[in-house]
């Protein structure tokens, strides 16, 4: 077995998009006075091996559906190219799926003990997380190719991702953690956006009716600019209603990154587009890592 390619397929660079909104949970918790390490490192394990598995599982489903093929623009996939083999991809993706329960009860049951009431709601929300993943691109119709990925994005890497891991801290929340929390799903989804805008002549041909396909790529980057703006502005928002300090405004410095990635979207061809997924993921991680740095100091 090729260590390289599975490490290639498990795509490490999504990784700080992922662990993006157990920080920014993480940081909510720290503020409130509730956050604990041991629930902190189950999270961003479980976080973790989830993103692994929805990478894994889209491999394979868009090698399957014909998205995967010679006129993509993106990089090659582990499937498409023959590396790793579709029926081995089949059981990396159940592997995955067991480390994804095993690592999620064992947050739920340090996080609530033997509350079942809670342990059941979450356990469900694990498992509707593990749903969505595979379902993204595998199945007889896969959601992702019905342009419904941006708000699967929304609701698993943003409400559930921050929303829910604060509340694993705090057992509580109140409605003004809606808006840090679609501030990292609307990111999220701008990460998405910048894939979708680099394939959509191949996600077209394939019959992957993304959003981008659907509106066109000139509505789709005006939509990424409200994805953009959207994020800061949900963050600032957040920032007004709970001030205590200009320390708070902290994370408007990561606000050039995003406009670099939107201008970038913009003017430069699809088949550029590629490093923009990950300078997009990393200024979300960047955004999150300043408004955490400045709520303490706040």
């Amino acid at each position: 077995m090729d260590i390289k390619v599975w490490l290639q397929a498990f795509r490490l660079r999504t990784l700080p998009l992922a662990l993006s909104c157990i920080a920014m949970g993480g940081f909510l918790a720290a503020s409130a006075g509730a956050f604990r390490w041991d629930i902190f490192l189950l999270c961003i394990l479980t976080t973790i091996f989830l993103q692994v598995l929805s990478n894994l599982a889209n491999d394979y489903g868009d090698s399957v559906n014909g998205a995967d093929h010679a006129g993509r623009k993106g990089p090659q996939r582990a499937v498409q190219s023959g590396a790793i083999t579709a029926a081995q991809m089949k059981t990396a993706v159940i592997i995955f799926v067991l480390l994804c329960l095993g690592s999620g009860i064992s947050l739920l049951l340090v996080s609530f003990g033997l509350n079942w009431n809670a342990l059941l709601f979450f356990f469900g929300l694990g498992v509707l997380s593990i749903l969505a993943a595979i379902a993204y691109t595998v199945g007889k119709k896969p959601y992702g190719y019905a342009g419904l990925g941006d708000f699967s994005v929304l609701i698993f890497f943003g409400l559930v991702g921050v929303m829910g891991s604060y509340y694993l801290f705090t057992q509580q929340l109140s409605w003004r953690e809606i808006l840090p929390a679609l501030s990292c799903g609307f990111f999220s989804i701008g990460v998405l956006n910048v894939n979708n805008i680099r394939d959509i002549e191949s996600d077209r041909a394939a019959g992957k009716f993304s959003i981008p396909v659907r509106i066109g790529r000139s509505s789709a980057v005006a939509y990424h600019w409200f994805l953009l703006s959207g994020g800061l502005l949900s963050a600032v928002v957040y920032s007004a209603l709970t001030f205590h300090s200009p320390w708070q405004f902290l994370f408007l410095l990561s606000a050039p990154l995003f406009i670099r990635n939107g201008m970038a979207v913009q003017q430069k061809p699809s088949h550029e587009l590629d490093p923009f997924l990950k300078q997009m993921a990393l200024s979300t991680l960047a955004f999150v890592l300043l408004f955490g740095v400045g709520l303490m100091l706040g």
